[in-house]
């Protein structure tokens, strides 16, 4: 039998999502009572990460531990995927030895190299392409606050990058309208806007993507790895801030994202974070309950002796 990975959304139905969104919500309950829920006892993650993270690691690893299990930090620094092993290599060696590689990578391609040779599952923790595991986190987020996202209209604001990407992705897993505005030249994979079909919209101004939305969600402007590009991108994204007078001509309850770390002052105002509308720390939270929810789906459970 062969694993099941989590690379994108479109790797699991719909109803799988859904199901994965309830079952994090579960697991934040039993977490806040204080239950103790093992399934993963001596099961071991490898977490490889070519791109520096804090919520991804903390997330991974401190849920891999409540559910009884353990995690590896592997840095390109530590191992030989920095130093020219073939990625189908590490890929067939480590998973002999793992019982699920979460990667963080460059990429979207080390991944799918990856996955194609591992005999155990393959999680994306963010990709140059796509960013899932967030998106389960915000679907979560917005369950909780608001019920099922599937009819409403979601406003991205900013670069069309990876996670931008992941939201047309929900769009389609999660039944919800998108409106994407952003600057020229900086529109989100033009492949999936074309699956997508009149799911997602195009948008050259913000004001007009945040009307009437029920959730507005946006990103830095320079992402990692674009640290040269940083002044340009300020100002071409300038108009593209999210402040409190763009939430106010959106629904009157409008749920504000960001999936961290933020540069107050430039895509969100100073003071947006605050604001009661803003969900963005219940949003970072929600990647640890999420998150094993996924785990406990995608990694065989521990053997139970009678």
């Amino acid at each position: 039998m062969s694993a099941r990975h989590f690379l994108s959304l479109m790797d699991c139905t719909p109803q799988e999502l859904i199901d994965l969104v309830r079952r994090g919500i579960e697991l934040k309950d039993l977490r806040k009572r204080g239950v103790l829920f093992e399934p993963l006892k001596n099961r071991v993650l490898g977490m490889i990460f070519e791109k520096a993270s804090t919520r991804t690691r903390v997330s991974f690893e401190a849920g891999m531990i409540q559910l009884g299990g353990q995690a590896i930090f592997l840095s390109t620094r530590d191992t030989q995927l920095g130093r020219g092993e073939p990625v189908c290599d590490s890929a067939i060696v480590l998973s002999s030895m793992l019982d699920a590689v979460m990667i963080r990578t460059f990429a979207h391609s080390t991944l799918t190299e990856f996955a194609a040779h591992s005999v155990a599952p393959v999680i994306n923790g963010l990709s140059d392409d796509l960013h899932p595991c967030q998106l389960m986190a915000d679907m979560q987020t917005f369950h909780e606050h608001r019920g099922s996202i599937a009819g409403k209209t979601v406003a991205w604001i900013g670069d069309g990058n990876n996670m931008c990407n992941s939201y047309i992705e929900a769009a389609m897993q999660f039944d919800f309208h998108l409106r994407v505005a952003c600057p020229e030249g900086y529109e989100p994979n033009a492949e999936l806007m074309a699956q997508a079909g009149d799911r997602v919209q195009l948008l050259r101004d913000p004001r007009a993507a945040a009307e009437g939305a029920h959730l507005i969600s946006t990103d830095v402007w320079a992402s990692m790895g674009q640290e040269d590009e940083v002044a340009a991108r300020i100002a071409t994204f300038r108009p593209y801030q999210v402040d409190r007078a763009l939430l106010d001509v959106a629904a009157p309850n409008v749920l504000f994202m960001h999936c961290l770390p933020a540069h107050r002052g430039e895509e969100i105002s100073e003071d947006l974070l605050d604001d009661p509308r803003s969900v963005a720390w219940d949003q970072a939270e929600n990647r640890l309950h999420v998150q094993k929810a996924l785990l406990e789906f995608l990694v065989e459970p521990a053997y139970h002796h009678a």
